[in-house]
């Protein structure tokens, strides 16, 4: 029950504040709110609890030696720096670390995403212009 409490606290906050993403941890648990837009089902990520199955027939875990990059924060992911840009990585690409691959828009800020590995990009999972979740997987990348 007390969770539950704390998750409408922070649509309090949320709603009077007119915020589109809330993160807080408490204790040991982080929440993050996104707000939708109407008609759009809410969903808290609650980091601590275990994670949702993958979609079927999608692997929920990268094959092999594939290191996966994540979602540092919650934003809406580009694969290219405007509209008319080309794509920072493609599938084939082979990335070093440091290189962006993405950036991920919160709160009107663009923020830069770079790897961590240096290897081929084999996955890119997010659509362009899909909106990401914290710790989200987006691409994999095989050394």
């Amino acid at each position: 029950m007390e969770e539950i409490e704390t998750l409408e606290r922070l649509l309090e906050i949320m709603h009077a504040h007119d915020l589109d993403a809330l993160k807080v941890t408490v204790g040991d648990r982080t929440y993050e709110l996104v707000r939708r837009e109407p008609g759009a089902a809410a969903v808290p990520v609650v980091s601590g609890a275990p994670a949702a199955p993958g979609l079927p027939g999608v692997p929920a875990v990268a094959p092999g030696s594939a290191k996966r990059v994540t979602a540092p924060l919650v934003g809406v992911f580009y694969r290219s720096s405007s509209p008319d840009a080309e794509p920072f990585v493609t599938v084939g690409d082979r990335v070093e670390i440091g290189d962006v691959l993405c950036v991920l828009e919160a709160m009107k800020l663009f923020n830069e995403i770079t790897s961590d590995y240096a290897g081929v990009v084999t996955r890119i999972i997010p659509e362009n212009g899909e909106l990401v979740s914290l710790g989200q997987e987006m691409f994999w990348i095989e050394p």
